[in-house]
């Protein structure tokens, strides 16, 4: 198995709750960063269109959800990544972010993939929780046919009956050995979607899968990091405390390093 020899980590509130909240965790997480030397991408959404109550909060909106994105790029020096839930948005957000998100009940959409693809930008596509790894491929080849071949796919787990998700593990090994980056989603994958008006979540099982990720040669981890997640108003069961993000990050870079070097001794062994 090859790994990559550096690991992405994508991480930031599910949504924008506030100017301030967003600014203070981009600027903790910028610190974790150095302090490890990692690229870290800045994540949070300016709408959740895909909330599963008419009551939940989406968010700021796009204007003002990406004047604030922009912020933490300008003002803090974090490439930033957010998700498009209109075909139309794309070209606005395509002006502040680095990375484009295709949401997972959007990805097989042959119009958001294209347009985003036209933008140049690195496209993130989450891979559906109905979709197969043939069908994962499928959505990867219409941002391709752009000419864009900066994407990423994000495995979030599979729907395994009703109200719950299962990883196969298999999808990452199959997906990078056709070439394709990677990412796994820590957070959404340990989702409980839709038993209420909110999901609910396994928090404690996100260090655990994240470190089978790793095991198998993930190329990076995306993982939802807010300050208070008890209070947060989206995804509060599946965020990382803030506080706790740093040992986190701490704890996959120590495996990765573990595995490289493992490999590397093989390979020179051979």
């Amino acid at each position: 198995m090859y790994f990559n020899r550096e690991l992405i980590f994508i991480a930031g509130p599910c949504v924008i709750e506030s100017e301030d909240m967003i600014i203070n965790t981009a600027k903790a997480l910028k610190k974790i960063s150095e302090r490890y030397s990692v690229e870290l991408i800045f994540k949070s959404s300016y709408d959740k269109a895909n909330r599963t109550s008419i009551e939940s909060f989406r968010g700021p909106g796009i204007d003002e959800g990406l004047r604030i994105l922009s912020r933490v790029k300008r003002e803090i020096g974090l490439r930033v990544l957010t998700d498009v839930h209109d075909v139309h948005d794309i070209p606005k957000v395509a002006e502040i972010v680095d990375v484009i998100q295709i949401p997972a009940f959007l990805s097989r959409q042959t119009d958001m993939l294209v347009e985003a693809g036209r933008t140049g930008k690195t496209v993130n596509i989450k891979k559906g929780q109905f979709m197969s790894f043939n069908e994962a491929l499928r959505a990867v080849e219409k941002v391709l046919s752009t000419g864009n071949e900066n994407v990423w796919i994000t495995e979030r787990g599979t729907m395994f009956g009703y109200n719950d998700l299962v990883v196969d593990f298999r999808n990452i090994v199959r997906l990078r050995k056709e070439g394709i980056k990677v990412i796994y989603d820590a957070s959404h994958s340990l989702q409980i979607p839709g038993i209420s008006k909110t999901s609910s979540g396994y928090r404690e099982l996100i260090p655990h899968l994240a470190r089978a990720a790793v095991a198998v040669g993930v190329d990076g981890i995306f993982s939802e990091v807010h300050p208070n997640p008890n209070d947060a108003l989206s995804d509060k069961d599946t965020q990382i405390p803030l506080d706790s993000y740093e040992d986190f990050l701490k704890m996959i870079l120590e495996l990765h390093k573990f595995l490289t070097s493992d490999v590397l001794k093989s390979k020179s062994r051979g």
